[in-house]
């Protein structure tokens, strides 16, 4: 009839599809587009999305190095361990132990085997000769670098597509998450790492 309008179709319902075998709602990656001051990124569906987040951004980058530690027979407990190793030349044990919260029996095993592979040295304390004082050999020093520059790759694209203005907000993010210890850690440490430890 002339007199009629036609009707409008139904709003399609915009459901987010899982590339997974579980189902979950299109949220928002880029975050919610609310008005300053809004607290809408505290509603339930906003964190469950940042535990996503961080589950699926930890697995990719920890994977860009685990082709390498593969080959090696190595695992990410010795990828950890290198890294702050690398991070404060000279380290004891007990401090190592201290940043990682691994078991000491944990803690043997990774140091025995990267020992025993060459990458790390270790020798007495020259105060207290119980300390035991870590470092990476040159071999170490080199695994590590390209251990580094496979994930620099990620944080760099990561880093240069989000802008200054988000990563600083990331970094705050993150740094609300750890507990006080690891954020007294990175202030004393700054961007360059802590210095060469004085021991003895």
């Amino acid at each position: 009839m002339s007199g009629q309008r036609n009707p409008q179709p139904a709003p399609r319902e915009t459901m987010g599809r899982s590339p997974f075998n579980g189902h979950r709602g299109g949220a928002d990656v880029n975050g919610p587009s609310s008005t300053a001051g809004s607290l809408l990124f505290l509603r339930e569906d906003e964190l469950r999305l940042a535990q996503d987040l961080l589950f699926f951004a930890y697995r990719d980058f920890t994977g860009a190095a685990d082709v390498i530690l593969r080959e090696l027979g190595l695992g990410r407990a010795h990828h950890r361990a290198l890294h702050f190793i690398a991070r404060n030349p000279g380290i004891t044990v007990s401090d190592l132990l201290a940043i990682l919260r691994i078991t000491k029996q944990s803690l043997a095993r990774v140091l025995t085997a990267l020992v025993g592979q060459g990458y790390v040295a270790q020798v007495p304390g020259r105060a207290d000769r119980r300390q035991r004082l870590l470092t990476l050999t040159v071999a170490g020093q080199t695994l590590e670098r390209r251990l580094y520059e496979r994930q620099r790759e990620r944080l760099t694209a990561a880093y240069r597509e989000a802008g200054g203005a988000a990563v600083e907000g990331f970094r705050r993010v993150m740094r609300g998450i750890m507990n006080e210890n690891a954020r007294a850690y990175l202030e004393a440490s700054g961007p360059a790492g802590p210095q060469p430890a004085q021991r003895g």
